[in-house]
């Protein structure tokens, strides 16, 4: 592959390390640039997939511009099918050593990727998670803080697991790893089996703390507390019972 200056100008982990950073899209003509312009600042060689997710607003024209980018892979959906879906999309076009998901709202913000990307270049873990509240509230409304305190809480009795903040979107892995995974998701279930079956396939989930900046509906927040916070629950006990030989793919 090509690099571009921001990768020549020397990766931080050294020149075999490649990560894979995909950001699902589904109109974000206000911050998608931004975000595409601070990812491409951190100093690791990358690749950059982003998947519009059959967007409105303009979105598609804003990366239409951006196609000459080298070190951008653009997937253009005609139609809009969920954030889920458009994750399995990108995880087809990846190349690096690890894979990071990377919303493009802005409420996480890049600078944080190097410190989530450690554990996985020191090999102390195969899944990384970016907590917004490993350290505390940081910034969430009182009620948000709540409902994911509530959520991480129903993974860790469901699996024995030890994690802060399950509904992260700052989720990194292993390559190898994730696009094994047996990925059936269309929506926002992503953040839940994604959970589910990396737990249930035996892996730890490492967490590192991460800045958060959370947005209000009226900015275009997607998520719904109740609808998507019971599919998120639901989707955590279908996957507690279910044989761990399901959560890879069949090899062919």
């Amino acid at each position: 592959m090509k690099k571009s200056k921001q990768q020549g100008r020397g990766a931080a982990f050294g020149t075999s390390t490649l990560l894979s950073v995909i950001i699902p899209a589904f109109n974000e003509a206000q911050t998608i640039r931004q975000v595409i312009r601070e990812v491409k600042g951190v100093p690791i060689d990358k690749e950059i997939i982003i998947v519009n997710d059959g967007s409105t607003d303009g979105t598609y024209w804003i990366l239409e511009e951006m196609r000459s980018d080298p070190l951008l892979k653009i997937v253009q959906c005609k139609e809009n099918r969920g954030k889920g879906f458009a994750i399995r999309v990108g995880l087809e076009h990846v190349t690096g050593n690890f894979v990071v998901i990377q919303d493009a709202d802005l409420e996480v913000r890049p600078k944080d990727l190097l410190p989530i990307l450690e554990p996985l270049r020191k090999g102390i873990a195969q899944v990384v998670y970016g907590s917004r509240f490993l350290n505390g509230r940081n910034h969430a409304t009182l009620q948000n803080y709540i409902a994911n305190h509530i959520l991480a809480g129903f993974v860790n009795v469901l699996y024995r697991s030890h994690i802060t903040d399950e509904s992260t979107c700052y989720k990194a892995f292993d390559a190898k790893l994730i696009t094994r995974l047996n990925l059936t998701c269309e929506g926002f279930e992503f953040c839940p089996e994604v959970t589910a079956k990396v737990l249930r396939a035996g892996c730890h989930i490492h967490e590192v703390p991460i800045s958060y900046f959370p947005r209000t509906r009226k900015q275009g927040k997607k998520l719904r507390f109740w609808r998507d916070g019971m599919l998120a629950v639901w989707t955590l006990l279908k996957y507690r019972f279910v044989s761990k030989g399901r959560m890879f793919k069949q090899e062919d």
